[in-house]
């Protein structure tokens, strides 16, 4: 009987692997292609309508003051509305917002469209991992979570290339390269958006494509999960959620990683391309780091899962990256520049599949939708911070490699709270501990 249960897992969670994945990893791909492009049509796009550093970080981080504003009530909604539907909602209005991009002439309509655009795509990463918390046994999470996210570190290594190439449009029938760009790169939202309605299905109970004894046996399984006294963040009120220790702490540490990633994807292009490359250099340079971020982050995940070891291989990565960060300023040749960017691209990503994997572990089912989505909300405000500060220390002294510093300094301390959180026993008479029981 065992055998057989361990041959009906394997088949079963294949199935749902290859069903799942792949599409989400596309969706996300164009996802985050069009979230950080405008690294890349700030190439043209900043002289053309007049954006200083300072307002181009600070438009860069707009994005995530709607995008954590709504990514709660988003993840609410999807929980309450079904996954299909919310999340081909959030891919056909980022795309139309995105596409709109092509048509801001100045710093205002430049940040009001970042801010229209971080509210479209508010909800659909957070929303994801809460998706993927109703497919996979928390043992699978870590490996499909770096998997999912591979996709992040893949839209910058193929898509580098692709917006410097479209950037070569500039001047056909009248428009500017940056302007192609952003129309072209939003279309695949739209179309996917279309396809994820009729493709998706929100809870195995409902996956034709499964058999019967397969449906059963994953839903028992997961049944079972969730049902388990070990979460150290129990069945909370919302307010209670958003004010637990471990749903703070995770956000703190998930800003350190995501601020950088961020911040990277935005920054990146324009830190190769000062060293006086063409845009077809600076796109094929800038997908180097990410290149090598893909590879690791699918290992790094793997090795988590096969170990079962969460602590270090989430906080192992941090301290690379605050490491990396800060030996920015050590160099101003550009091989250096480029194996400090390779080293920084990659921490800020393999330790995302662990980091998940963990904080979800964290959380009864009770409580996964708010948390999820809040963890999310906070550390992308990272992303808003380090945008903002690297143009505006830009602007004053000249250097990148300053404006890195506070991410350093965010990851440090992300690393020690997963070092001292992971030790800790949740307390016998806790609110968590009590509702768990």
């Amino acid at each position: 009987m065992a055998t057989t249960e361990a041959q009906l897992e394997a088949v079963t969670m294949k199935r749902v692997t290859l069903r799942i994945i792949p599409f989400l990893m596309i969706c996300y791909f164009i996802a985050f292609v069009d979230r950080v492009n405008v690294g890349f049509a700030a190439l043209q796009m900043n002289s053309d309508i007049g954006l200083s550093a300072a307002a181009f970080g600070l438009g860069g981080g707009l994005f995530y003051i709607t995008y954590v504003l709504f990514e709660v009530p988003s993840n609410l909604a999807m929980a309450k509305v079904g996954a299909k539907i919310w999340i081909a909602r959030i891919m056909v209005s980022w795309g139309l917002v995105s596409a709109c991009m092509a048509f801001v002439v100045g710093p205002y309509s430049f940040f009001a469209v970042r801010l229209l655009l971080g509210a479209a795509e508010a909800g659909f990463f957070p929303g994801v991992i809460l998706y993927l918390t109703y497919w996979f046994p928390k043992e699978y999470r870590g490996r499909i979570v770096a998997l999912f996210m591979v996709a992040i570190p893949l839209s910058s290594f193929f898509g580098s290339p692709i917006s410097a190439s479209l950037l070569q449009f500039n001047g056909l029938l009248g428009f500017h390269g940056w302007q192609w760009m952003f129309v072209l790169e939003a279309v695949p939202a739209v179309i996917l958006g279309i396809v994820a309605f009729f493709f998706l299905v929100d809870r195995p109970e409902g996956a034709r494509w499964l058999s019967e004894e397969q449906r059963q046996w994953l839903s028992g399984r997961l049944a079972q999960e969730n049902s388990s006294p070990e979460a150290k963040v129990g069945h909370l009120s919302l307010w209670q959620v958003f004010s637990n220790k471990y749903v703070l702490a995770a956000s703190l540490i998930y800003a350190g990683a995501s601020g950088a990633s961020q911040c990277l994807s935005l920054w990146q292009p324009q830190i190769i391309k000062s060293f006086g490359l063409s845009d077809i250099q600076t796109g094929l340079l800038n997908s180097i780091p990410f290149g090598v971020a893909s590879v690791l982050m699918l290992l790094w995940g793997r090795n988590s899962d096969r170990t079962g070891e969460r602590k270090w291989h989430t906080a192992i990565p941090l301290a690379l990256l605050a490491g990396s960060l800060a030996a920015a300023g050590l160099t101003g040749a550009l091989v250096p520049t480029i194996a400090i960017l390779c080293v920084a691209v990659t921490a800020t990503y393999i330790m995302k599949g662990p980091f998940w994997a963990l904080s979800t572990e964290w959380m009864s089912a009770g409580v996964a939708a708010a948390a999820i989505a809040q963890i999310n909300a906070i550390g992308n405000l990272g992303g808003f911070f380090g945008s903002y500060l690297l143009g505006t220390i830009k602007d004053a002294t000249g250097s990148f490699a300053l404006g890195l510093l506070p991410l350093a300094g965010l990851s440090a301390v992300g690393f020690v709270l997963v070092v001292s959180l992971s030790r800790q026993q949740m307390p016998s008479g806790s609110p968590a501990a009590s509702a768990a029981h």
